[in-house]
């Protein structure tokens, strides 16, 4: 502030960060207001934008259709098992990475970026046939599996980035102390590379939570949460849907707001 005049950019900054703010938050608030009201507030219009009818009328429906509760646990485990095998396998890829240098290192790169170019819906049907002639279609296993192949290539970026960040001299340092260089990797490089992996896991999660186009192309009866309300959508309630669409968020900004301290510290801010 000059002269006792506030900058004009800063101002038209400030205006700008809370209309992409509310942007994003309206949509939220009025879903989570609408999944815990009764019907009759649910259908109304103009809606109200205090609580006004607090009710588990919308969430019961939800939870008690049938197959809710178990794609809501297959949901669980897809995610899981795409951060493990994300994080096991990309983590040390990251690492080799950004430490080793070999000819093929920027085509490498270069190709795990092209693999986002593609859109699923181009081999879907390569997809569902390989998928059913091993034996691996309808199941929680291959849904992860897809899951991986979609995310893989951005979580091994992200750590390589993370890595690359990381003075290597720490690793020699510990290495003259008698520290192998796995022991190296695992009590010195990996413990500062927390911020970026708490990253990609967090990216690995949203995305598979609300992945449906793979996950209702590859499943029939053991369906993940999104390819289960995908399935019911044109008969279900908007009840239904509401309360289904909170439960697709709120893991997601769970997920982010625990995980927001190693986010900051990724960017280079004090973790609070």
């Amino acid at each position: 502030m000059r002269g006792g005049r506030f900058p004009i950019g800063r101002a038209l900054a400030y205006v700008a960060a809370i209309a992409i703010s509310a942007f994003i938050l309206a949509p939220i608030y009025l879903i989570t207001l609408s999944a815990f009201s009764t019907f009759d507030a649910v259908y109304d219009y103009p809606k109200n934008l205090l609580p006004t009818h607090l009710s588990m009328d919308s969430m019961n429906i939800f939870l008690d259709s049938d197959g809710v509760t178990d794609s809501l646990r297959r949901s669980i485990y897809v995610a899981v098992l795409t951060i493990v095998a994300c994080l096991g396998i990309g983590t040390p890829a990251g690492y080799a990475l950004a430490r080793f240098t070999f000819r093929a290192a920027n085509p490498f790169q270069l190709a795990l970026v092209s693999t986002r170019a593609f859109p699923l819906i181009i081999i879907a049907v390569p997809l569902a046939v390989t998928y059913l002639r091993f034996g691996i279609d309808d199941t929680i296993y291959g849904v992860a599996m897809a899951h991986v192949a979609f995310t893989l290539p951005l979580t091994v970026l992200v750590t390589a980035s993370v890595f690359a960040g990381i003075s290597y001299e720490l690793e020699e340092a510990a290495m003259t102390l008698g520290c192998s260089r796995l022991g190296a990797f695992r009590k010195v490089a990996l413990p500062l590379a927390l911020p970026g992996v708490a990253a990609a896991a967090m990216f690995v999660f949203v995305t598979t939570w609300n992945e449906v186009f793979a996950a209702a192309l590859l499943t029939l009866r053991n369906r993940t949460l999104p390819a289960q309300m995908l399935a019911a959508l044109d008969t279900s309630p908007l009840p239904y849907r509401l309360a289904g669409g909170f439960f697709l968020l709120a893991p997601a900004l769970l997920v982010i707001f625990f995980i927001r301290k190693y986010l900051v510290t990724t960017w280079g801010r004090v973790a609070r």
